[in-house]
């Protein structure tokens, strides 16, 4: 059992829970969900799948909005949904039928592990551009200086502050620590005038390599990989919500609800 399995799961899972939902087995919701499950099904969830999987760790177990399945997080690693034995499970994402639509769990379990990493995060450690105002909200953005959408996407941050949106940014070096793009980065933090220095560096302007002890551009690396980021921009709002990519001011104001 692996990762390679676990993707392989993926792809079964929707024709799955389409079979659950035509044989109504998913009609009925928990009351519970997102509570942390019983302890000794917990620790016998844990146990059967850590020793099944022997790399993985286990970081959490919750009731699901299925009675009889367990959602349970790996750490650093997917989210499965785990019959109570452990002796069988689903990787994939499950859905809610709503009147508008399907509302996907997963990823709302995925939002709010999002957001209470980020919110560990002091934006001492962040380079920030806040607006001259109270902000009205704010994004978090996992940026790298090469990604050339992370440089348009730059162009937009004197706009979003006009409209009152702060833009956290957070270090992705994407070619990884010790590369060019991580010198530059930690150099833009590094300096006496972060702001500036990652500006002119999105610009394509030279910034003197200043590459200081104790950065955290490795840390924040980390918590990307953590956190599914694949690559840049990676921005995340306030409530977790990840958006993959580039996106306009107005796309962005729009997503926030700050129209």
């Amino acid at each position: 059992m692996n990762f390679q399995v676990l993707r392989i799961a993926l792809c079964r899972a929707a024709l799955l829970c389409a079979g659950l939902m035509a044989a109504g087995l998913m009609a009925a919701g928990s009351a519970t969900a997102g509570t942390p499950a019983d302890p000794a099904i917990a620790s016998k969830l844990k146990s059967a799948l850590e020793t099944a999987t022997k790399t993985m760790k286990v970081e959490s177990v919750e009731n699901s909005e299925i009675a009889g399945l367990y959602a349970v997080q790996f750490v650093n690693g997917p989210l499965i949904y785990s019959s109570a034995k452990g002796d069988h499970f689903v990787a994939g994402d499950m859905f809610r039928i709503a009147p508008n639509g399907f509302v996907n769990l997963a990823e709302q379990r995925r939002d709010g592990i999002r957001k209470t990493k980020l919110d560990k995060v002091a934006t001492e450690e962040m380079i920030v551009f806040s607006p001259a105002s109270t902000p009205r909200g704010f994004i978090t953005v996992f940026t790298d200086i090469t990604c050339f959408y992370c440089q348009k996407l730059h162009k937009e941050v004197p706009e979003l502050n006009r409209r009152g949106v702060e833009v956290r940014y957070l270090a992705y070096p994407r070619a990884g620590l010790g590369s060019d793009g991580y010198r530059k980065l930690a150099s833009a933090w590094c300096s006496a005038d972060p702001q500036d220095a990652l500006t002119r560096m999105k610009n394509k302007l030279a910034v003197t390599e200043n590459v200081c002890s104790g950065n955290p551009v490795a840390s924040q690396f980390q918590l990307g990989q953590e956190m599914g980021v694949n690559g840049t921009p990676a921005i995340v709002t306030e409530s977790g919500e990840m958006l993959p990519g580039y996106q306009t001011a107005d796309e962005l104001i729009a997503k926030l609800g700050l129209n």
